[in-house]
């Protein structure tokens, strides 16, 4: 089984920025198409972004679109989500993902192991 753990959260003010790093545990890291997702309280895991195994290309939801930065080193089997211009409505908990089939990778059910989350705290 595929091991993530997330790493990088903190209290940050708004406009601040943040970087979060997923470690991933294996040999064959490459072969996923890796995702953030993230958790507000009271509220069901959104989609943040993904990217493909490569790293050739990412997608990301219209409300980070500008702000956020995923990126992949297969090297050193990790994913990192560069957060920048932050807002408190990005606090949440956020969780790295990955998919061994590309298929419904805006959505939780598209993902096959997760990482324990890593909390961001936007203050005002």
């Amino acid at each position: 089984q595929v091991q993530l753990v997330e790493s990088g959260g903190g209290l940050v003010q708004a406009g601040g920025s943040l970087r979060l790093s997923c470690a991933a545990s294996g040999r064959i890291f490459s072969m996923y198409v890796m995702g953030w997702f993230r958790q507000a309280p009271g509220k069901e895991r959104e989609f943040v972004a993904h990217i493909t195994r490569g790293g050739d290309s990412t997608y990301y939801t219209d409300s980070v679109k500008g702000r956020f930065t995923i990126s992949r080193d297969n090297a050193k089997n990790t994913v990192y989500l560069k957060m920048n211009s932050l807002e408190p409505g990005d606090t949440a908990v956020y969780y790295c993902a990955a998919a061994r089939i590309p298929s419904e990778l805006t959505t939780v059910r598209g993902y096959d192991y997760w990482g324990q989350g890593t909390q961001v705290t936007v203050s005002s």
